[in-house]
Order: C-alpha cells, then sequence, then structure tokens
C-alpha cells in the first residue's frame, strides 16, 4: 500500500436540480477561508478533454448513442481528470470536490440504464478508479427538483446546450435516486445522506459538520 497523502476527497452527487453545484461552491468558499488549498472540479468536463467529451454527452440536439457507449465516455473522462487534475492535487495535499464522480455512473448508466454492476466494477478494477473520502448525497424527489433544473436550463444558453438528462423520463429520475439510495445503504460509512429538500442553509449546515469530522481524521491512503 502507499504511503497516505494529506489531501481529502470529496463527491457531490444527486438527481437534477438537486442544488449540489450551489453547495460544493459554498464548501469550497469555507475551506479557502480557513487557509485550505481547494481543487474544484466535475465530471464530465474537469479537464480539457472533459470538456470536449461533455459536450457530446449532454447536448441535446445530439445523435443517440448505446448505454455501453455513454458509460465508455463517462470512464474516459474519469481517467483524464484522475490523471491530470484529482490525484497530483490530492498528492499536493489539497481538497478535492468533484461535483459528481463515479457514483453517477452507477446510478445513471447502471441503475437507471440497465448496465450490470459487476461490468462497470470489473472496469473501475482495471481502470483503477480512486475512491472518495467522502460522498454527500443531496437527496430529493427528481418530480420536485426536475422543474428546477429545466428552469436553471433555460435561463443560459449553456445549460440549454446542456439538458439532454433533463430530457429522460420522470422514471428515469425515480431510478437514478433509488440507484443512488441503494449505493448509500451499501457504504452508509463513506455516504451523507443529505435531505436536499429543504433552504439552502440548512442542507450545508449539515455538509460542513460533516466535512469537518472528515478533515479532523485520518489522511487518505491510496
Amino acid at each position: 500500500m502507499a504511503a497516505p497523502t494529506p489531501g481529502h476527497f470529496i463527491t457531490f452527487e444527486g438527481v437534477e436540480g438537486c442544488g449540489k453545484t450551489t453547495q460544493i461552491l459554498r464548501l469550497a468558499d469555507r475551506l479557502r477561508a480557513r487557509g485550505l488549498p481547494v481543487t474544484l472540479t466535475r465530471e464530465p468536463g474537469g479537464t480539457p478533454f472533459g470538456q470536449a467529451v461533455r459536450r457530446v454527452l449532454l447536448d441535446p440536439a445530439g445523435p443517440p448513442r448505446e448505454p455501453a457507449g455513454e458509460l465508455l465516455l463517462y470512464l474516459a473522462d474519469r481517467c483524464q481528470d484522475l490523471a491530470q487534475c484529482i490525484r497530483p492535487a490530492l498528492g499536493a495535499g489539497h481538497v478535492v470536490l468533484c461535483d459528481r464522480y463515479h457514483d453517477a455512473t452507477l446510478a445513471y448508466q447502471g441503475a437507471a440504464r440497465g448496465i450490470a454492476r459487476s461490468v462497470i466494477d470489473r472496469l473501475a478494477a482495471a481502470l483503477d478508479i480512486l475512491p472518495p473520502d467522502l460522498t454527500f448525497l443531496l437527496d430529493i424527489d427528481p418530480e420536485r427538483s426536475l422543474a428546477r433544473a429545466i428552469a436553471r436550463n433555460a435561463a443560459t444558453a449553456e445549460g440549454a446546450a446542456e439538458s439532454r438528462f433533463e430530457g429522460e423520463t420522470l422514471a428515469f429520475h425515480r431510478a437514478v435516486r433509488a440507484g443512488y439510495l441503494e449505493l448509500a445503504r451499501q457504504e452508509p460509512e463513506r455516504f451523507a445522506v443529505i435531505d436536499a429538500d429543504r433552504a439552502p442553509d440548512p442542507i450545508f449546515a449539515d455538509i460542513a459538520a460533516r466535512t469537518d469530522v472528515l478533515l479532523a481524521g485520518r489522511r487518505r491512503e491510496d
């Protein structure tokens, strides 16, 4: 086993419109105000390569694709993000905050698209996908959050160009949520399930408190 690294790896997950991007930015600001080095990334799109992949994956006008092809594009983005951003930042002692990561693949391409968990797990093992130290799952009924996501995307040209998943059926988004909750049930020590059907401030208070517990604990071991 490699020596422990000084960094910490925190991911944010949830259905469309759950508010995770707002909360990850608030956490970054809080940590920086405490003098901690923070690296923000997102998937897809945390690297120049990932930005090109993001345009392919999220364009609502793009051509249809097979679930397996979609899966491989997300994994390609993740490999690049790990090599260029996440691993170097952790090695430098940063707190890495990632807006979606591998649990999104298990929920969207696995639980909702129907790709077997065993297939995704074998690929993740072969690619040495790094596990997070802590994952915040912002949980909300997608029937409530989808309206928020659709309104957000309609407000900007960038949002409209990345609205492919908002066009999926409500049944699809319910399957995503169920997939996330099952992952949290399987790994209760890593997941912090946060009730996202509240005002932003109490949501953030829960996130800040749980992050403080992590930062007060051990260094991560790669």
